[in-house]
C-alpha cells in the first residue's frame, strides 16, 4: 500500500508514525512527488482499533479469493461433483460418501455406485439439478458424466459473476471504512481535535482504497482468465 511504518526522532519518545500518500495526490506520486502525511502510531491507536480495521478489510479480500475459487471454475471439476449434497433415505450426504468419483479423462467423470446402487436415481437427479450443466448417463451401477465444452456464453456469465462478487467485496470494505470514520466523528464530538480527526479519517480512507485496489486487480486477472479462450 501507500502507507508504511517508520521511526521518527522528531516526535517525543521516538514514537513510530505512519506515512501514507493521500489519494488525491496520486497523480503527483506518479511523477515521484509523493506528498506524505504523518500519523503518530500511538495517537492513531487511541482513536481507532487499527488491527480490527485491517482484519475486516483483509477478511473481505480473503473471502473474495475463496469465492472466486468456489464459484468460478471454468470446467466442472471432479472436486465439485464429489462434494455435491445428496439427501438419501432421510439423511444428508455428499456424493463421495456414497460413491467413488473418478476423472477418467478431461472430458469424462465416472461415478461408481456399486456400494449404494439403490441411491442411483437420487444421485442422477441431484447431478442434473446441480446447475453445473451436467447430463449423467447410467450404465449398470456406473454413471458416466460428459463434461461439456466451455461456451463463450458460459465464460461471459462467469465473468459477470466475478464482477458481482467483487462489488460485494468492495461494498464490505466501504462499510468498514464508514464504520471506522463514524467512530472518529464520535470521538471528535467528545473533544478530539479536528486536525487529528481529519488525519485519521484520511488514513482510514487510504487503507480502504488500497484494499479495493487489490480487489480490482484480482477481478481483472480473474476476468482475463475466464474470457481468454486458450
Amino acid at each position: 500500500g501507500s502507507y508504511k511504518l517508520v521511526n521518527s526522532n522528531t516526535l517525543t519518545g521516538n514514537q513510530s508514525v505512519r506515512h501514507y500518500a493521500k489519494s488525491r495526490d496520486k497523480k503527483k506520486s506518479d511523477k515521484g512527488h509523493k506528498k506524505k502525511v504523518q500519523i503518530n502510531e500511538e495517537l492513531l491507536a487511541e482513536v481507532i482499533n487499527v488491527t480490527a480495521m485491517q482484519e475486516q478489510m483483509l477478511g473481505a479480500i480473503e473471502k473474495l479469493k475463496n469465492d472466486f475459487v468456489k464459484n468460478l471454475s471454468l470446467r466442472s471439476t471432479s472436486g465439485s461433483i464429489e462434494t455435491l449434497p445428496i439427501t438419501f433415505e432421510g439423511k444428508d450426504y455428499i456424493l463421495q460418501d456414497l460413491a467413488q468419483v473418478v476423472r477418467k479423462n478431461p472430458k469424462t467423470v465416472v461415478i461408481n455406485m456399486a456400494a449404494f446402487p439403490q441411491a442411483i436415481p437420487t444421485v442422477v437427479q441431484a447431478i442434473s439439478k446441480s446447475g453445473m450443466n451436467l447430463n449423467p448417463q447410467q450404465d449398470g451401477t456406473s454413471l458416466f458424466i460428459p463434461i461439456p465444452k466451455v461456451t463463450k456464453e458460459h465464460r461471459e456469465s462467469l465473468s459477470k459473476n466475478a464482477k458481482a462478487l467483487f462489488i460485494k467485496c468492495r461494498d464490505g470494505i466501504k462499510d468498514s471504512q464508514n464504520k471506522f470514520i463514524k467512530a472518529v466523528k464520535i470521538k471528535e464530538k467528545d473533544g478530539l481535535s479536528q486536525d487529528t480527526a481529519n488525519e485519521v479519517t484520511n488514513y482510514i480512507t487510504q487503507v480502504a482504497t488500497d484494499h479495493i485496489s487489490t480487489a480490482e486487480k484480482m477481478l481483472e486477472a480473474k476476468q482475463q482468465e475466464l474470457l481468454n479462450e486458450a
